[in-house]
């Protein structure tokens, strides 16, 4: 026997949504850092007469090298920050939908305003994303309110409901937008932090030459010193892109939420401003 009212099937945004396994990334990206680094950096061919280990660097790639075990380290965090950065480009460009999401905010607005709840749901299976498919939640929620089946609640309960409809959808969209951006995050940090330890085992590496004494330990005190100074550069590098990184697609989930915050407080004051409380 059929029943008179079927669940709605809860849209699932399309296209691309993110990398979940996010360790896999950094292994990948920790080989081809340490690959590029014993097989490209530490060629013979960048350091004078062949001789990797006494022989001064003969270009930039020898002089990377001699910045010691932590720069493959480090490039791993890089690598890690551009992947992350790529994943969440691709992955919030799908969540923010096919078209303006400002254009598509006002448009929704200007349906609601006018009762055109048909043309609201056109524009949100044409814009799809994330914040289509909460609209999309919401305004199931609008139409579930004027049924018969809830015809017994009030209107501050039904308004209520379209919010928690709303709300929901919203948690089911946020592991998207946020997935990944913790990794980011931790960068920042772990980039400083890794390039200063290669500057402190260079400086060790330095002042044991000194200690050693006479002009024969200049190469050693040399090569301590362009560890000390690689590893800096690039941890601040890596750290730099990190920040960057996370500030910008921070902003961009703000962004979002902000649209969905505003789009359901649109539907749920235009069902209260378009209906009285029953008697």
């Amino acid at each position: 026997m059929a029943t008179n009212k079927q669940a709605a099937p809860k849209k699932k945004s399309e296209g691309f949504q993110g990398v979940r396994g996010a360790f896999w990334i950094i292994v990948v990206c920790a080989v081809i850092a340490f690959t590029l680094f014993y097989t490209w950096f530490g060629n013979s061919m960048h350091f004078q007469g062949g001789d990797v280990e006494n022989g001064h660097p003969a270009d930039v790639w020898g002089t990377i090298f001699k910045g010691g075990v932590v720069v493959p380290v480090i490039h791993t965090l890089l690598l890690t920050v551009l992947a992350m950065s790529i994943e969440r480009w691709l992955a919030l460009s799908t969540a923010f939908g096919k078209g303006s999401l400002p254009k598509f905010v006002a448009n929704i607005k200007a349906a609601l305003n006018a009762n055109d709840f048909a043309k609201a749901q056109q524009l949100c299976d044409k814009q799809k994303g994330s914040v289509a498919n909460v609209v999309n939640a919401s305004l199931t929620a609008y139409r579930d309110m004027e049924s018969g089946a809830n015809a017994a609640l009030k209107k501050s309960q039904k308004v209520a409901k379209i919010q928690q409809a709303h709300e929901e959808a919203t948690q089911l969209e946020m592991p998207t937008l946020t997935m990944n951006l913790p990794i980011i995050s931790s960068i920042v940090t772990l980039g400083t932090l890794t390039g200063l330890l290669g500057t402190v085992t260079g400086m060790i590496r330095s002042f044991s030459a000194l200690s050693a004494g006479g002009g024969a330990d200049s190469a050693a005190l040399s090569q301590g010193i362009s560890e000390a100074l690689i590893n800096t550069a690039f941890g601040i590098a890596t750290s730099w892109c990190a920040v960057v990184s996370y500030n910008y697609y921070t902003n961009k989930v703000d962004k979002l939420t902000y649209a969905l915050d505003e789009v359901g407080y649109s539907i749920a004051q235009t069902y209260e401003a378009n209906h009285t409380e029953e008697a």
